[in-house]
């Protein structure tokens, strides 16, 4: 079997699915993956799948897309990412790729070179790293500072910098910590590329999923002092991962990135790569024109209300502690204490163990890079979530070194 450290993430959690014991007959209940359609709670709008409905029945829209996405996708989505910048995107400046993920593979594409290094985060999204072995581009993690609402550890970004590094990237809202970053960071993060005249990937495939303290602050805000660019899609934040749209863009107003040999290797590497389905690709002028303010309130509210409910059970169990309440996205990670644990050496088995006992399906902390932690999904219906942790509570006191006293001493 593959270690956890070179698998993706669906694929860790279909060996984690497959080791459950179907003998005890109990409700699967995974909070492993970033799927929110899997609780009825979150559900996208009528506006966004009755526009789907129309262009597929306009029977206009069953060919080919320009490889670069139809205009009008394009225009919507310049003008919507637009309304969050001190500049405006250009119809130009939008790719459309098949989800975020084939962002990220255009990003890495378009940056490899011989030698050439990125900076990611550790934790992180593993896609990154599959995405680079591919291109022969090497990665370097810098840390997030857990105790520190998981910011960057700016020291570390400097110590990795040399002249082979071409880009940092930057996750916000975060993936898997579940943090949302100040304006003043991201303005120091901005700030630390620019002296070292690299660029930034600025991963927003949470865009808007903000909670907490902090406001969602896109990256390209600092456009102007260092070229960025934004990866996005209808995802998560429309509910509709399924669909596979979403957007590479270039947040670059001083063209310091869009000369014209990277344009043409873009436009030549999206000529080989397929993009969305055309229908749904024109289907996005009206859902970005039309959904209203009450649904995406709706979705934060239901967030916000799950991730108190996990923050203050986790709690509860004495072997996990999260060291911030989550501030956005969809997930967070609980740092694991296995020497309170009799019989289980790190995250993996404890995942594993957990999944075979109590059919509940966690994310072991080494797929996103940090060693004894998980990464808990919260998007999920608040029964499903309550009743999850529930059992890893139980879990956790049948596993534990004081469980062992315990029956000594009866």
């Amino acid at each position: 079997m593959e270690t956890p450290t070179n698998m993706t993430i669906k694929g860790i959690l279909g060996i984690l699915m497959a080791s459950i014991d179907e003998d005890k007959k109990r409700r699967l209940i995974s909070l492993g993956m970033g799927d929110p359609t899997a609780f009825s709670c979150f559900t996208t709008t009528d506006i966004a799948q009755d526009a789907v409905v129309q262009t597929l029945q306009s029977r206009k829209f069953n060919g080919y897309s320009p490889t670069v996405g139809l205009p009008q996708t394009r225009k919507a989505i310049s003008e919507y990412l637009s309304t969050s910048l001190p500049y405006k995107l250009s119809s130009d400046d939008v790719y459309i790729t098949a989800g975020c993920t084939q962002a990220i593979e255009v990003a890495i594409s378009i940056l490899a070179r011989p030698n050439a290094n990125i900076l990611v985060p550790k934790p992180g999204f593993p896609i990154y790293e599959l995405c680079a072995a591919f291109r022969n581009v090497e990665i370097r993690h810098f840390n997030l500072l857990p105790d520190r609402g998981w910011e960057v550890d700016l020291d570390s970004v400097d110590a990795l910098i040399d002249h082979n590094t071409v880009g940092i990237v930057i996750i916000n809202p975060g993936n898997p910590c579940g943090n949302v970053y100040s304006y003043q960071h991201l303005k120091k993060i901005a700030e630390t590329a620019k002296r070292h005249k690299i660029l930034i990937v600025a991963d927003e495939v949470y865009g808007h999923l903000a909670f907490g303290d902090n406001p969602f602050v896109p990256m390209g805000v600092f456009g102007s002092m260092v070229p960025v660019l934004t990866l996005g899609s209808l995802s998560k934040r429309w509910i509709v991962p399924g669909w596979r749209l979403g957007w590479f863009v270039t947040s670059d107003p001083k063209g310091i990135f869009k000369n014209t040999k990277n344009i043409e290797r873009l436009k030549k590497y999206f000529d080989i790569c397929g993009g969305p389905a055309t229908f749904i690709q024109a289907a996005v002028p009206c859902i970005l024109e039309n959904t209203e303010e009450v649904f995406f309130t709706r979705t934060l509210g239901i967030l916000k209300q799950s991730s108190d409910l996990c923050f203050k059970k986790i709690k509860e169990i004495p072997c996990l502690t999260c060291p911030q309440k989550p501030q956005g996205a969809m997930s967070v990670m609980v740092k694991l204490n296995v020497s309170l644990l009799k019989d289980i050496s790190d995250d993996v088995e404890f995942c594993f163990k957990l999944a075979k006992e109590e059919s509940v399906i966690l994310l072991p902390g080494l797929t996103v890079g940090l060693k004894n932690w998980v990464r808990i999904t919260f998007a999920a219906e608040p029964s499903s979530l309550e009743e999850a942790l529930d059992r890893v509570k139980s879990f956790s006191e049948r596993h534990s070194h004081q469980q062992k006293v315990h029956i000594e001493l009866s």
